[in-house]
């Protein structure tokens, strides 16, 4: 495939932006659809706590189908999986803006989640093919350029679509896009040899999924059940336990194991896993956070929350094009040091958040987020992978990108749970002091509007009360956010200083 696409320089830049619209297309939905959440929620009339799993089933759904994507290469070619790939992401996309129930929008994002997994992969790989080995650092540049974009792009059109237009629009944009790259593809993407079948672990591969998927329902669903009170939660649990059971024996016992033990002996990897794991957790979490308050609580318009939110997309594509000028020039601890030094300084700033904040303070605080995980993006996949043996590499990159796929699930689903969970207890709390006899209610203007002896005072005070409990749980929120983005200083001490550049071009997947 390489002399063949070095001989044609048009079909090489033709295929590139195909590839790059394939990839922007897969990024593009882990943030389009977040400032639409509360429009959907409207749609298809459910709770707060139950709309995540729109977003929570797309990323698991990926992060499940992304490690057999190297098999299926090998049984039915590159040329026809990217194709499968983005007709069957472009058709779930289709069903997932006709969708009217939750479980029907949820099912067809599992769909799309699942087509759309081997699109970054593919994208990587058919970029290091068709460009030459001395090019593939411009050619990886190229591809984290695409991966950026969509994020970056996301909030801003996504509010534009659903002001404007509606929700469902947020789905259909794939459709344009989709048809354009499966036919690009179709004509100009030359045919890979196949390999024929290959020994895939299915056993090691079925009981990992069926964990993640397991723990990913008990977490979404764990609010609403009462966590362990409910026999559903306590099954779920029990299936997710027996399943990793079966997957970690089966693996440290198996000949050729789907996940190699050996690879955890590496210091680095395993250090970068847990460290990609709750990056992406507060990356996440905060994505899912944000588009609530400002549309809720500040009342902005979708598309007034979407331009506010963009900032913080064009923070990280800035820093990462920046800082991966000094990988391999500079110890990358250090970089990492700076990266988690910007988010923490974002996160103790959202702490104080109430919905007074200016406009200002919200671009310039997601401008040093943003920044703060650009900074961190490349050097933890350089030094998470730099002191892997070079056959070990596409193995620990499969594991990396797995790792910030659970994180970024459970990120979202675990901090929703907790904000319904504490807005309900600081609701009691601040109830308990809202009471007649208060002295706050000597002031004539307090008591014309928000007497607890009339229905509408009480109603009035309801919602002031619970405006105040979310505001409160938020901060919750943040706090937590902050405590972990600083517990990951610790591992900074456990990575091995990397002496020179690292081949990290495995790992900027996803």
């Amino acid at each position: 495939m390489t002399e063949e696409a070095a001989q044609t320089g048009n079909r090489r830049g033709t295929i590139t932006v195909l590839v790059l619209l394939a990839a922007m297309m897969q990024t593009l939905d882990t943030t389009i659809v977040n400032v639409a959440l509360p429009y959907v929620q409207g749609s298809v009339a459910t709770s707060p706590d139950q709309i995540d799993w729109v977003l929570t089933a797309y990323i698991t759904a990926a992060a499940i189908m992304t490690p057999p994507t190297g098999f299926l290469v090998a049984r039915f070619g590159l040329k026809r999986l990217f194709m499968v790939s983005t007709l069957g992401f472009t058709f779930a996309s289709m069903l997932c803006g006709l969708a009217d129930s939750l479980t029907q929008i949820v099912l067809f994002r599992i769909l799309q989640g699942a087509f759309g997994a081997a699109m970054i992969p593919l994208s990587q790989t058919v970029l290091l093919s068709i460009y030459p080995k001395e090019r593939h650092g411009f050619a990886m540049a190229l591809f984290g350029l695409g991966v950026v974009v969509g994020p970056v792009l996301g909030p801003v059109l996504g509010g534009w679509l659903t002001q404007d237009y509606t929700w469902r629009y947020v789905f259909y944009i794939n459709g344009p896009l989709g048809i354009i790259a499966f036919l690009g593809m179709m004509m100009f993407l030359p045919e890979t040899p196949r390999s024929g079948p290959q020994k895939f672990d299915w056993f090691g591969f079925s009981t990992l999924s069926l964990a993640i998927g397991a723990f990913q329902i008990l977490l979404d669903r764990g609010e609403i059940k009462d966590w362990f009170g409910s026999s559903e939660i306590v099954i779920e649990a029990l299936v997710a336990g027996s399943a990793l059971y079966l997957f970690l024996v089966h693996t440290f016992t198996a000949e050729r194991p789907f996940m190699r033990p050996a690879l955890f002996r590496d210091r680095n990897l395993s250090a970068g896993v847990i460290f990609s794991m709750v990056a992406f957790i507060t990356l996440y979490a905060s994505l899912a956070l944000q588009p609530p308050y400002l549309q809720d609580l500040m009342n902005y318009p979708v598309f007034t929350a979407g331009l506010v939110m963009g900032p913080r997309g064009v923070g990280t594509m800035v820093a990462t094009m920046l800082v991966g000028r000094f990988v391999g020039k500079v110890d990358t601890r250090l970089l990492l040091a700076i990266g988690l030094g910007l988010s923490a300084w974002a996160f103790y700033t959202m702490i104080g958040w109430t919905p007074d904040v200016s406009e200002r303070e919200i671009v310039v605080t997601g401008l040093i987020q943003g920044a703060g995980f650009g900074t961190l993006f490349v050097p933890m996949s350089a030094v998470t992978l730099s002191t892997l043996a070079p056959e070990d590499r596409a193995d620990g990159a499969s594991v990396f990108s797995l790792s910030r796929s659970i994180g970024s699930s459970v990120g979202i689903s675990t901090f929703s749970a907790l904000l319904t969970t504490n807005t309900q207890i600081n609701h009691a709390n601040i109830s308990a002091y809202v009471t007649p006899v208060n002295r706050a209610f000597e002031n004539p203007g307090v008591a014309q509007f928000m007497s607890p002896l009339t229905a509408a005072g009480r109603a009035a005070l309801d919602a002031l009360v619970t405006q105040q409990a979310q505001v409160v749980a938020y901060m919750d929120d943040y706090k937590l956010l902050l405590i972990a983005t600083l517990a990951l200083f610790l591992l900074l001490f456990i990575f091995k200083r990397t002496s020179g550049p690292a081949d990290h071009t495995m790992a900027v997947e996803g």
